[in-house]
């Protein structure tokens, strides 16, 4: 589905437009715009976002203008790219699933759809990804009226992830996303106060690597369909860790801020880590981590 297995993450590559200045879009994987719901959402109060060590508090809420104005002013100019384009949708309820099929069965330019079902800066957000019964019926309710593969973006805010996305994979699920952000507090203790506006956020960056590889991992031997591994990845180091540990590819997140040539340092740096371990491609490596 993927020409190459370096993607960008929702929410960290605006709709790509702000991009083309200085990331060759036409060389990526594919591109994950930022989460649309169905009705226009205004997010948070502010302060949204706030630095942390190694890594990044946000707490967006969700702003986006709704599915019909994203597909009416955003996707002609994301088909134009050339690369998979996977829109990233997110419900407030399992019945809002069924009309979003609806709504994307016959739209063209899209190659997929990412269901996010673990926002931990919504209310009841993060629900969809700790039930495994919900998550399951979740995913099969999009199913009914939606042709495209879906990718289901999990949290690592739960006991046994596995149990999550197995249950995902039931539902119609093609591929698993692991992991959204880590739920996290940052806190100005002389006002005593939260730093975010909405008191809690998504902790991301490279502070998660370690809480998102052992999410993958575990994934891995719950799941036969592929995995996209998410969570401080920025260098070639940092991608190839998540492939020998099960996941076949990767999303580039908070690097994009940063460092918003990330993703084609790694697209550079892929066939001399891949023959380093005498492989020709990706998939000659996914999973063979030795534990």
């Amino acid at each position: 589905m993927f020409p190459n297995p370096i993607l960008v993450a929702s929410g960290t590559f605006g709709y790509a437009k702000e991009m083309e200045a200085v990331v060759d879009l036409s060389r990526l994987g594919g591109i994950v715009p930022k989460t649309v719901t169905l009705a226009p959402r205004p997010g948070n109060k502010p302060p949204r976002t706030v630095e942390t060590a190694s890594g990044m508090l946000n707490s967006i809420g969700l702003d986006n203008d709704g599915i019909d104005e994203f597909l009416r002013t955003k996707l002609p100019y994301l088909r134009t790219l050339g690369v998979p384009i996977i829109l990233s949708i997110a419900a407030k309820n399992v019945e809002e699933c069924p009309i979003f099929g609806e709504k994307l069965a016959d739209v063209d330019g899209l190659t997929a759809v990412e269901l996010n079902v673990s926002c931990p800066n919504v209310s009841g957000g993060v629900d969809f990804a700790t039930d495994p019964i919900l998550c399951e019926r979740i995913v099969s309710e999009l199913r009914k009226n939606l042709r495209l593969p879906i990718i289901v973006k999990l949290s690592p805010n739960v006991a046994n992830i596995g149990i999550i996305a197995k249950s995902a994979e039931s539902g119609g699920a093609n591929y698993i996303a692991a992991i959204n952000t880590c739920f996290g507090l940052s806190v100005d203790w002389r006002n005593r106060k939260p730093r975010l506006g909405n008191g809690f956020g998504g902790l991301s960056g490279p502070a998660i690597k370690p809480i998102a590889l052992r999410c993958v991992r575990q994934i891995y031997g719950a799941v036969k369909i592929p995995i996209i591994g998410i969570g401080g990845i920025e260098t070639i180091d940092d991608a190839m860790e998540f492939f020998v540990t099960g996941a076949s590819a990767v999303q580039v997140g908070t690097a994009n801020f940063y460092n918003p040539t990330a993703t084609m340092k790694i697209l550079d740096a892929l066939p001399d880590a891949l023959r380093e371990l005498g492989a020709n491609s990706v998939d000659e490596i996914v999973g063979t981590l030795q534990l």
